[in-house]
């Protein structure tokens, strides 16, 4: 029997997403660390034989500067997908009117430079709403990949405020980034978001480890291989046992500060994690992406979605506020 498959995406968060997240001053001028970045992951992943999915923000691709390096991904083979236009990590409380132009106008963008049409949309910090839901099932999209089944969402977003420049207005548009609590009593496996008229979306969650719901992405593991590599690769173990014992098909997840460190990245020192050089980071990289391929198919969001869709068995869940 041929493995089960597990989907690699990458979220694509610029310099200027990072430190607009962070509070830091000058975020407004879009630096770029994109001509830096692109050719370094688009090399590790070519070493590695991998065709992943990138979420592009919009607000990137409307820069003529960083058209060349969107490009390279499409043209390296690679997947293509929405990660909204402003990367807002309040997308949750947008209007009708305010998502569908914040959605389309990243769509349209995003498809001019790369000359790939997204199908599938991640919302920044992991924000959606029922709102978001409807504007991307009108616009005909295959699937939505923005919720975190996690219970410590509230305790990640501790952290990251108190890490932070953000003053008590800005935190408190951001009060729901990385998800509330009760979002870790989510659906892990793939569902359908049923709306009226037979219109339905498939939601396919970053997946977290089973039973535990805590996350098991890269940066988790880099945080943890700051204590120990096999502490990191332990933890790893675990969440693959468990995901394989429940038939849970993992959804990955990659961020750019996970495959570069400070020393090339140096405007961005001050972020968790940046203290590792960009050679472990790749290390870890390429040991993590060894194991799983051990125990799964290695493919991109839209593959693994299709695969998903072709076998007409999922639960569906009603859209409603959240």
């Amino acid at each position: 029997m041929s493995k089960p498959l597990l989907s690699l995406s990458l979220d694509l968060d610029n310099q200027w997403s990072y430190m607009k997240i962070h509070g830091e001053e000058g975020w407004e001028e879009y630096p770029s660390y994109l001509d830096i970045f692109v050719p370094h992951i688009l090399k590790v992943l070519d070493e590695l034989n991998l065709k992943i999915t990138f979420f592009i923000v919009g607000q990137d691709a409307a820069f003529e500067a960083n058209h060349k390096y969107l490009k390279a991904l499409a043209d390296a083979g690679h997947d293509i997908a929405n990660h909204s236009f402003k990367h807002e990590t309040w997308l949750h409380l947008y209007t009708k009117e305010e998502m569908r132009n914040e959605i389309d106008t990243a769509h349209d963008i995003i498809e001019k430079v790369t000359g790939k049409t997204p199908n599938g949309f991640r919302g920044p910090g992991f924000s959606w709403s029922t709102t978001l839901l409807e504007v991307l099932v009108e616009k005909g999209y295959a699937y939505d990949a923005s919720t975190l089944p996690t219970v410590i969402g509230p305790l990640a977003r501790l952290y990251y405020f108190s890490t932070s420049n953000l003053s008590k207005e800005e935190k408190e548009d951001r009060k729901e980034i990385f998800g509330k609590f009760s979002d870790g009593f989510r659906r892990l496996k793939p569902y359908y978001w049923k709306f009226r008229k037979e219109k339905k979306l498939l939601e396919l969650p970053v997946t977290t480890m089973p039973v535990f719901r805590i996350p098991f992405h890269l940066s988790y593991l880099l945080y943890l291989s700051n204590i120990s590599i096999h502490l990191a690769m332990f933890y790893l173990n675990i969440a693959i046992f468990l995901c394989k014992i429940t038939r849970t098909e993992p959804s990955f997840l990659l961020h750019p500060l996970d495959l570069i460190g400070g020393d090339q990245i140096t405007s961005l020192a001050f972020f968790p994690g940046m203290n590792i050089s960009s050679d472990r980071k790749i290390l870890i990289f390429k040991k993590v992406m060894n194991k799983l391929a051990k125990h799964y198919t290695l493919v991109n969001m839209n593959t693994h979605v299709e695969n998903i869709m072709s076998k007409k068995s999922l639960k569906s869940v009603v859209a409603q506020a959240v």
